[in-house]
């Protein structure tokens, strides 16, 4: 039996997928929760599917996991961009992406809370954004993002007693559905994207899995409450997408 669990929204496609095929191959029992299975079969992988759009749907995958595993990690890697310039945004986006990105995670974290305390160990992440530090176009994105990290920090401090650390891995551009959802996968403006990112290039999945990875070593215990960009140097310079 594995030591581990770890659940992982969004893990059907992209980061999630490749962070939950490096655990299972670490031999962590995986746990996703998304919309849909992979579109490739995962040995050992097991799926719940839920929209987490939907509080109850939220509630009820909360419920069954918590009954059926003793959660250890826990990474809400799910989300979703609904780009719209300001005179367009809406209190609808800003209330979906809340629930997606913040309710959501606050429902999943206090169903298997429990259990973390009881064996006085947990790992808490957030797939965050350099978003959060503004780009034009997300308004709601960059919202719930930013608020993603205050909402790690106050965690981080309410848990630390108990040996749970939270902590925000904030990509910048990689190359994933949501990615090509806004720029042209080939197209001229994929290109100059590239060419201002201080590195040289876009961030690829296996990017912001291995800083996840960090995060979840049971000996990485003595980092909790911070944001890691990986974004190629994006955040510490301005980058127009």
């Amino acid at each position: 039996m594995s030591t581990y669990t770890a659940v992982i929204t969004g893990a059907s496609k992209g980061i999630g997928l490749d962070l939950a095929r490096r655990l299972l191959e670490r031999g962590y029992r995986v746990i996703s929760i998304a919309r849909h299975d992979p579109a490739e079969p995962v040995a050992g992988l097991e799926s719940v599917i839920a929209d987490l759009l939907d509080p109850a749907a939220t509630e009820r995958a909360a419920a069954e996991i918590a009954a059926d595993a003793e959660v250890t990690h826990f990474i809400h890697n799910a989300g979703l961009i609904w780009p719209n310039p300001v005179e367009k945004a809406s209190p609808r986006d800003l209330a979906g992406l809340t629930q997606l990105h913040l309710g959501a995670a606050l429902t999943l974290t206090q169903a298997f809370l429990p259990a973390m305390k009881a064996r006085r160990f947990g790992r808490i992440l957030f797939n965050g954004s350099r978003a959060a530090l503004g780009v034009p176009t997300r308004t709601a994105y960059s919202a719930t993002k930013a608020g993603i990290v205050g909402m790690a920090r106050t965690w981080a401090l309410e848990l630390a007693p108990h040996g749970i650390t939270v902590n925000v891995v904030a990509p910048g551009p990689v190359r994933t559905d949501n990615f090509w959802g806004i720029i042209e996968k080939g197209s001229a403006r994929e290109a100059e994207l590239a060419a201002r990112i201080p590195v040289g290039r876009l961030g690829e999945v296996g990017d912001i899995s291995r800083a996840f990875l960090y995060f979840c070593d049971p000996e990485n215990g003595f980092v909790t409450g911070q944001t890691l960009y990986v974004c190629g140097g994006a955040s510490i310079g301005m980058l127009q997408l």
